[in-house]
């Protein structure tokens, strides 16, 4: 059986790169071969321009300092301190102590835990354990940092707070993040571009606010729609018949993206059409700092004047899709 097959992704530099499917879709072994702590059959493995897989024992050593990681436990020696658990590696490396100091010091201001130093992981809090990891992680100056699902052990207001960190150290300091998580609000809070796995493949990749406002794969658009409300409530989805019978109504789908979100679109269509629109389920969010909408209605009047509205649909750039044709509401 294998564990990932014709997997092919491209991080840019200094992008956070969110990889996500359900568990044993094989997103931990994809992270995991980034710095060949899993080695592939076959393929190539490119971390910043060096093959991984044609290196040396010791030449991917020196390669992996490159590499940070995050973990979901945290990974911390109870028997040390903060400072002494972020200067870790740095030991291992051989560092002098004096410029371990000067490594160290900067990092726990980085990640807030300057007052911190001299306490001991049974003394933090999850949330700080957490930002321990990460400032270990940072000590050897990685160009590529690694999360292996970092959040999902946190409550949701330290996950807010730790994705923020993330995200002001990837601004501040340039640097490559690619995390792999199960929960979509974790790719919709901080990641530019996202791949969607499943049985070990990616099923679907892009940039975040495109897989979001278009998902075209069933595993997709199950991670997505509960997220941004493109789905419609139970009751009125089961008054949807998926073909037209006598007295329905189509019922539309129609995504707002960018500035097209904020403008009223759907009024004057009406109004041009003198065409009834009845709004079902309807709401604006934010992706990546772009405004995008979904807005369910049915449409009532004849077949003619409901293409005719899609078509204007379209020709204001918006996404449209019938989600089935409603029956009448005592069917």
């Amino acid at each position: 059986m294998q564990a990932l097959a014709d997997v092919d992704i491209t991080v840019d530099r200094g992008e956070i790169f969110g990889i996500i499917g359900r568990s044993g879709a094989g997103k931990s072994t994809l992270l995991r071969t980034v710095n060949l702590l899993e080695s592939p059959t076959s393929g190539s493995v490119t971390v910043d321009g060096v093959e991984m897989t044609t290196l040396s024992a010791a030449e991917l050593r020196r390669a992996r300092h490159s590499i940070g990681m995050i973990f979901q436990h945290f990974n911390l020696l109870s028997s040390r301190t903060v400072f002494d658990n972020v200067a870790l590696p740095l030991e291992l490396a051989g560092m002098a102590r004096a410029e371990i100091g000067r490594t160290v010091e900067p990092l726990l201001d980085l990640v807030g835990l300057a007052d911190k130093r001299d306490r001991y992981p049974a003394e933090l809090s999850g949330g700080q354990k957490q930002r321990v990891g990460i400032a270990r992680a940072l000590a050897s100056k990685p160009k590529v940092l690694l999360s292996d699902e970092a959040t999902s052990a946190l409550d949701p207001e330290t996950t807010t707070q730790i994705l923020h960190l993330l995200g002001d150290i990837n601004r501040r300091l340039g640097l490559t993040i690619v995390l792999i998580t199960h929960e979509i609000a974790v790719i919709k809070e901080i990641c530019h571009k996202v791949a969607v796995m499943e049985g070990g493949r990616v099923i679907e990749q892009g940039p975040v606010f495109d897989i979001f406002a278009h998902p075209k794969h069933p595993t997709t658009r199950s991670f997505v729609d509960p997220v941004i409300n493109r789905g419609i409530p139970d009751s009125l989805r089961d008054r949807l018949a998926p073909q037209p019978g006598l007295g329905s109504n189509p019922v539309l789908r129609i995504t707002f993206t960018g500035e097209k979100a904020t403008t009223p679109v759907i009024s004057a269509i009406s109004r041009r059409l003198n065409l009834d629109l009845n709004i079902w389920h309807g709401q604006i969010d934010e992706i990546q700092g772009a405004p995008f909408g979904t807005l369910v209605v049915e449409a009532l009047g004849d077949a003619a004047k409901v293409d005719a509205a899609i078509a204007l649909v379209k020709e204001n750039n918006l996404g449209v899709e019938v989600l089935g044709h409603a029956l009448p509401a005592n069917h």
